[in-house]
This record gives structure tokens, sequence and C-alpha cells, in this order.
């Protein structure tokens, strides 16, 4: 395992433009549908951005410090003229070797999940340089969910970095048994009217509560949002008072966020929990309760 006003004032026309609107890394649209999800959060990525930090020129490193299954992951950017140039991604042993050196890793992997490191791993690395600072644009490779979900943790990760222009080689201890105590993680920017605001409590080494949700500049959670609640049921057959229960209570059943399956309706909304569930579970791992603050790109 390792992520204003509100709409009740805003003309009809306009709450039926926001009302697929999710509150994460881009404004991207939810949907029901991947593919869907794929290609606007594409789009978002020639959009104009709004609000969120420029990626600062540099080269910025992540670790992980634990082996797990005898490979632990490490990945780069490259950062020049604020985009993303080059995106490094690999899984090594002890030794230096890279996963994607071992033939019977590989082999083993590609019968039972028909991809293998070989496969994934550069697809990965790929797909992170075209979707740039919007890490919800990567997609997850069929067959190696989980690490496609840590991979995009990571990136994430790594965007934030970016942002601050910080080119420590980040360090997560993957393998370690989370701390006691609670750990939060805000987005800074409000998109749509909404930013994410999400805590976990850990105690006995487990999630034991999970309080994810969007709030507005007055503070008021969009579960509150009579006329947006009611208006993406109407198009999506679901909303925040449904998706941001769900998820909360899919955190602290499941405990892993890759096994977390995505709320039908709200997909974009589902990806961002999944995303910063990873990293709150990074901060509890290292005992961080220190608040992380996302510079969450907005676009529009």
């Amino acid at each position: 395992m390792k992520l204003a006003k509100t709409l009740s004032g805003v003309g009809i026309v306009a709450l039926s433009a926001l009302t697929l609107a999710a509150c994460g890394n881009s404004s991207s649209k939810d949907s029901s549908s991947s593919k869907a999800t794929s290609s606007s959060s594409k789009k978002a990525t020639s959009a104009k951005q709004t609000a969120g930090a420029k990626l600062q020129d540099g080269t910025y490193n992540l670790e992980e410090t634990g082996y797990s299954h005898g490979y632990r992951a490490k990945v780069g950017i490259t950062v020049a003229g604020n985009k993303i140039t080059k995106a490094t991604y690999d899984y090594v042993d002890k030794a230096g070797k890279s996963k994607t050196k071992d033939a019977a890793y590989e082999k083993q992997m590609k019968k039972v999940t028909k991809t293998g490191p070989k496969e994934y791993i550069p697809a990965l690395a790929k797909a992170f340089v075209a979707a740039q600072a919007n890490t919800n644009g990567i997609e997850v490779v069929t067959g190696a969910t989980e690490s496609s979900q840590t991979f995009k943790n990571y990136a994430q990760q790594l965007v934030q970095a970016a942002q601050a222009g910080d080119t420590a080689t980040i360090k997560v201890a993957n393998t370690a048994k989370m701390q006691d105590g609670t750990y939060k993680l805000e987005e800074k920017n409000y998109s749509h009217g909404y930013r994410t605001v999400f805590s976990i409590t850990v105690a006995g080494g487990k999630i034991t509560e999970s309080n994810y949700d969007n709030i507005d500049k007055s503070g008021k959670s969009k579960t509150k949002d009579a006329a947006y609640e009611k208006q993406m049921k109407k198009v999506n057959k679901v909303g925040p008072v449904e998706y941001t229960k769900a998820l909360n209570k899919a955190l602290v059943s499941k405990q892993n966020p890759a096994e977390i399956q995505v709320v039908s309706g709200a997909t974009h909304s589902s990806d961002s929990f999944i995303l910063y569930a990873e990293q709150l579970i990074n901060a509890a791992q290292a005992g961080n309760t220190k608040t992380i603050m996302v510079d969450n790109i907005v676009t529009e």
C-alpha cells in the first residue's frame, strides 16, 4: 500500500455544468465509465490552469525504504520548462537488479494476470509523462492494479514535491506498520466551489475511522448541498451523500485503498479518494501527523 459559494446559489444552467465535476487534482468529471474519465483527464492536461503551482524545473526522486517480496520501488521525474519531460520507475532487489530482468517473476505473473513487470513498469512511466501533473489521468494497468495505484500515489507525491521545488528524495516506509494517531490531508484550492479535506484515525495499527469530505469556503460539506445532490443523482444516479459515505466505509473495511471499488457514477472522486488514502497511509507508516497540504491543480 502504500490523498465558495454553494451550488444552491448558482443558476440552473451553471448547476448543470457543474454537476458532474469532481473535487480532486484536476477538473475532470465524474462518470461511471473509466474510458470517459481517461478522456476527460487527457483534456484536462491541455486545459487552462486556474489554480495550483506550476512544476519547478529539476529532478525529483522517491524511493521505498523496505523490500516487499524482495523488491522496492524507485520513481523519479525530470521537469524542464515546467513540464515532466522524463519519468523513471522500477522495482529493484538488494543487489540493484530490476524486477523487469527477473524472468521467473515475469513468467509467473503473466501466467496469472496476463501482464508482468516488463509490460506494466514502462507503461506506467510513459503514462506519467503523458498525464503530466494530472496523476488521475494515469490509467490502471489491467492485471497490475495494486502496483498501478501505488505508482499513482508516488507520482502524486512527486508532483507535490515539484510544485514546491523540493528536490530531497522522498522516503516511503512502505513495509512499516501504521503508527497510532490522526493523519490529515487538505487540498489548498477550490474546484467548482469545493476542496477535499481528508483524515484517517489509526488505532492498534489499523484504520478505525475515515473522514473524507469536500467543503466550500464556509466549511459546509458538499453532502449538505441539496441542489448539487439532486442534480448529480439525476444524471449519475449517485451524489455526494452516497459516494462520500461509501468511500469512507470502504477504507475502514478494506484497509488497503487498492482494494476499494470505484463508486459507479463518481469515478473521479473515487480515484482522488484512493490516491489521497494511499498518501495518508504513507504518513501513518512514518508517524508523520503534520497535515499534508496538496496544492491541487485546477483547470477549466
